[in-house]
C-alpha cells in the first residue's frame, strides 16, 4: 500500500467526496421534500373535503335567492298594476269631479255677463253671444287654474308631471 499520493488521486477523493456529500445533499432535500408534498397533498385533500360541501350550500343558497327575487319580481309587476289601476281611478275621479264644476262656473259667468249685456245693450241676440263667450272664457280659466295646481280637468298630462 503506498502512502504517497499522486495529485490524481487526490482529485480522485476529493471528487468522490463531493460527489458523497451532493448525493446526501439531495437525499436530504428529496425526503425534505416529500414531506412537503404530504403535507400539500393533505391540505387539498382537506380543502377538497372542507370546500366542496360549502360550494354546494352556495349552489342551493343561490338557487332560493333566485326564487325568492322570481316571488318579489310578481309583488313588484302587481303594486305595478295596482298603481296603474288607482292612477286610472283617480284621474276618471278627477275629470268626473271637474268638469260638472267647469260647466257650472261657465254658466254662472253666461248668466252673469248675459243680463249685464241684456241690461246695457237691451239685445237678446247680443246678450246670449256675450254670455257664450263669457261661458267659454270661464270654462278656458277654470282649466288652465286646474293645469297650473296640478290637477287635470281631462286626460291630457299636466306638463311637469
Amino acid at each position: 500500500m503506498p502512502l504517497a499520493l499522486s495529485s490524481g488521486d487526490v482529485l480522485n477523493y476529493a471528487l468522490a467526496v463531493f460527489f458523497l456529500a451532493c448525493g446526501a445533499g439531495l437525499a436530504y432535500m428529496l425526503v425534505r421534500m416529500g414531506g412537503t408534498f404530504r403535507r400539500l397533498t393533505s391540505l387539498i385533500a382537506g380543502t377538497e373535503r372542507d370546500f366542496l360541501p360549502v360550494l354546494v350550500k352556495a349552489g342551493g343558497t343561490v338557487d332560493r335567492v333566485n326564487d325568492q327575487l322570481d316571488k318579489l319580481d310578481v309583488v313588484t309587476d302587481s303594486a305595478v298594476a295596482m298603481a296603474e289601476s288607482a292612477d286610472t281611478a283617480v284621474r276618471a275621479v278627477s275629470t268626473a269631479v271637474t268638469t260638472p264644476v267647469k260647466k257650472v262656473t261657465g254658466l254662472s259667468a253666461a248668466v252673469s255677463h248675459g243680463l249685464a249685456a241684456l241690461r246695457a245693450r237691451r239685445d237678446v241676440r247680443e246678450a246670449a253671444r256675450v254670455a257664450r263667450e263669457a261661458a267659454a272664457r270661464r270654462e278656458a280659466e277654470l282649466e288652465e287654474e286646474l293645469r297650473a295646481t296640478g290637477h287635470r280637468a281631462t286626460d291630457e298630462p299636466v306638463a311637469g308631471a
